[in-house]
């Protein structure tokens, strides 16, 4: 095949992903220096559509960033009031007391907020400073130089032939090129997996660590609502079966945001994410708030819970991992926004200097030398072992040991128990399906619970089918013949958006489904499954996630 021509334009910065770190990146850029070429790629429809967070906000960051955030019509509305951790039995529940609890667990002074609405107004700051973004543009392949840097990124490929082939129609996007390029793609990003690969970030790191988090917002009856409230749980019904938890957020005008994590490095494949999270929705505790309420909004996303020791090196030649991208979530805090915000402004500092310095396509290692001492290190060090004690030991034994290790952390800044490792990763972690016993779910009751079908149409999700599926199989023949008879198939399972199924002993991808969360790519047990991006454009269209 001939090769492509594209036409290529030129910046200072490019920058992947209009999340909270690329946009924070972008708006640090223009803040130093307002002459600077930046360009933001975003592959949603629009910036916020693929935002799925929580999202308690703790605004340390956006402080920084921009101290007159309130006079600029921010929209944190919701400042937290109270604080509730449970741990729910089948029946009943009892409540953990605040005051064990170290400091840095304290929600005083965070918003309960839509990060969606967040990134929103947050790119439209970026473009009254004169900051280019391009919603709908999604970045499907890397462009390397002549020193095999990444000197940019391919975007705008639409209408391509089912099997992935040049058409008559299609039209083969263009190059953006930039001195430096900055992936903030969120969790598990083609992008950035091709490039810790590629430049081998993750030589000296443990291995990523993930969930899946799953969410709806409910508008509920005003009489049960109490705005500022944020309720965490943990135990059934997920018991000893995976480690998780949920979160219950009060918003403004009477909405609850429901969400419910489950960590992907649980054995058994015979468990099913999703139906734990609806099942977890009849508890009596939750189901007597929803009761009488409707559900607005679903969606689904990974998380990385990996922590400090799992964090791969941030810089590579030409071009940076922001946020989520390199894995900087808070695990015991359930929150990482904060620091994929001061990553974004680290990095944007460091590619000041380099511009300035009249450097292009080097290793910004000003950057990963201030993630690995700045705020980002003093969030993540502490807490470092909760996750690696949780998967090891259970959630007891977390609580206690994981406890008492972030209080000390917290008081001295010193870990006695040392860095934790986290052993296998989360596709290796799930055992053979004959040495565990099936689960059984009750079926979804289209009030509390629903099915998975009808919820994902409540993420507005789309994608043109005339495409070829964005998810690849490395080997046809491993679902059905590897798979199926190992482990009984868990993609049927663990897809939160039900894009896997087993149908007349055929293994079919409804890839139309897909939200994006890149549960798949962590956890098929052959890691066998690749997400790469569809065209600009497709995908969920969250409203206020």
């Amino acid at each position: 095949m001939a090769e492509i021509e594209r036409e290529s334009m030129e910046y200072d910065v490019v920058i992947v992903g209009a999340g909270p770190a690329g946009l924070s990146a972008a708006i640090r850029l223009k803040q130093l220096d307002s002459d600077l070429n930046v360009v933001v790629l975003e592959k949603g429809s629009e910036v916020g559509a693929h935002i799925l967070s929580g999202a308690v906000l703790d605004p340390c960051a956006l402080n920084e960033l921009m101290p007159d955030w309130k006079e600029k019509g921010a929209p944190l509305n919701t400042p937290v009031k109270e604080d509730n951790f449970l741990i729910l039995g089948e029946a009943g529940k009892a409540r953990i007391p605040n005051f064990p609890m170290p400091p840095l667990m304290n929600n005083h002074g965070n918003y309960i907020v839509s990060m969606g609405n967040v990134c929103r107004w947050m790119a439209e700051q970026a473009e009254e400073m004169g900051v280019e973004i391009f919603p709908g543009m999604a970045c499907s392949e890397l462009v390397f130089g002549d020193n095999g840097e990444v000197k940019g990124v391919v975007a705008g490929v639409f209408g391509l032939e089912a099997d992935g082939s040049y058409g008559p129609n299609t039209e083969p996007g263009m190059e953006l090129h930039g001195k430096y390029v900055f992936l903030s793609e969120g969790v598990r990003g083609s992008l950035s997996k091709e490039v810790i690969a590629k430049y081998d970030l993750a030589a000296n790191s443990d291995v990523q660590k993930y969930g899946v988090g799953m969410k709806e917002i409910w508008e509920i009856d005003p009489g049960k609502h109490s705005e500022g409230t944020v309720t965490h749980t943990m135990g059934w019904p997920l018991g000893s079966n995976a480690g998780g938890g949920s979160f219950i957020y009060h918003l403004e005008n009477n909405q609850v945001y429901v969400g419910f994590v489950v960590h992907l490095n649980y054995k058994n494949p015979h468990l099913f994410p999703y139906m734990e999270f609806q099942r977890f929705k009849h508890h009596p505790e939750i189901a007597k708030l929803l009761e009488g309420g409707k559900r607005v909004a679903y969606g689904a996303r990974a998380i990385t819970e990996g922590g400090w020791q799992s964090l791969p090196k941030t810089c590579f030649p030409g071009g940076a991992l922001l946020g989520c991208s390199a894995g900087m979530v808070n695990v015991p805090r359930i929150k990482g926004n904060h620091n994929a915000m001061y990553s974004g402004m680290h990095a944007a500092e460091a590619a000041y200097e380099a511009i300035k310095a009249g450097r292009g396509g080097d290793e910004l290692t000003a950057y990963d030398d201030m993630v690995r001492s700045g705020p980002i290190a003093a969030d993540l060090k502490p807490v470092r072992n909760v996750k690696a004690i949780w998967s090891k030991f259970g959630l007891v034994a977390s609580l206690m040991l994981g406890g008492f290790d972030m209080w000390v952390a917290n008081l001295t800044g010193w870990n006695p128990l040392g860095t934790w490792k986290h052993g296998k990763n989360d596709a290796q972690a799930t055992e053979a399906a004959d040495k565990h016993k099936p689960i059984d779910y009750p079926k979804p009751d289209g009030k509390l619970s629903f099915d998975r079908l009808t919820n994902v149409s409540f993420s507005m999700t789309n994608h043109e089918e005339s495409q070829p599926a964005h998810l690849k199989l490395k080997d046809a023949s491993i679902p059905m013949g590897v798979n199926m008879p190992q482990f009984a198939e868990p993609a049927q399972r663990y897809c939160p958006a039900g894009v896997y199924e087993v149908v007349d002993g055929d293994f079919v991808i409804n890839f139309q489904n897909c939200v994006h969360c890149k549960t798949c790519d962590i956890k098929d047990p052959s890691e066998n499954i690749t997400w790469t991006t569809p065209q600009g454009g497709d995908g969920p269209n969250y409203p206020n996630m």
